[in-house]
């Protein structure tokens, strides 16, 4: 199935641009000219990306934003704005925006972007892998080693340990894919998604820490394995 993109944008040569890109690249593509319209069409196509112009007559973009916030929280917006302000870019985060790109930008920066947000936004929303953490249930118990995903705390060798959301999310990614051969670059986009800062190294460092967390001899992994030139794998 293709992936829908719903373009709010008042400048017809930019939205006609994007569109045509965009549908070059095999997504299904739809043009809103105004607020209003584009959260009609938001609520009668379901989109699966959102791009998103501010400055925009009826309704701005950064309303039209919190109105889509209001129901949902998860799928991904990416604003293209004439406003290079910090403050600008800093409200819109605060709304809820996933990515931002200002005016004017490279296409293939934007392209790859639009295909980095689909690429995390496909695996929250997967049903096999819904399926999949729903299985595993509010515990999880592999070795000497406990989690419990509802409280966020895990119980190992060293005694009762909190977990933060993002040791959360990479456990979770781990167990549904136990077995699988995950790189440092999925696991980046799969978590964080687009974030130019986030760099390898700190898969490398989470990884170190559920070592000393869950493996009886860190420096002798059982669970938590390297793949060279691959990346990590969950043994279990």
């Amino acid at each position: 199935m293709k992936k829908r993109i719903l373009i709010i944008e008042d400048d017809r040569h930019i939205a006609e641009g994007l569109q045509l890109n965009l549908v070059m690249q095999g997504y299904e593509v739809e043009v809103a000219a105004d607020g209003p319209s584009g959260l009609q069409q938001w609520q009668e196509w379901r989109p699966h990306l959102i791009v998103l112009d501010i400055m925009l007559p009826g309704i701005d973009g950064l309303d039209v934003l919190q109105n889509i916030r209001l129901e949902d929280e998860r799928l991904p917006v990416l604003i293209l704005s004439a406003k290079a302000m910090a403050e600008d870019k800093i409200k819109g985060l605060a709304l809820g925006v996933d990515d931002y790109l200002t005016k004017p930008f490279h296409l293939e920066e934007f392209l790859l972007r639009v295909k980095r947000l689909l690429t995390r936004y496909a695996w929250e929303n997967n049903d096999d892998k819904e399926r999949d953490l729903a299985a595993i249930g509010p515990t999880y118990i592999f070795g000497n080693n406990s989690i419990n995903f509802t409280t966020h705390t895990a119980q190992c060798a060293s005694g009762t340990i909190t977990l933060t959301d993002i040791e959360v999310k990479l456990l979770k990614l781990f167990i549904v894919n136990r077995g699988k051969p995950l790189s440092r670059r999925q696991l980046i986009e799969m978590v964080w998604g687009y974030e130019g800062d986030i760099q390898t190294r700190t898969v490398d460092n989470f990884i170190v820490r559920f070592r000393k967390y869950f493996e009886e001899d860190p420096k002798k992994p059982v669970f938590f394995k390297t793949r060279r030139s691959v990346g990590y794998v969950f043994d279990h």
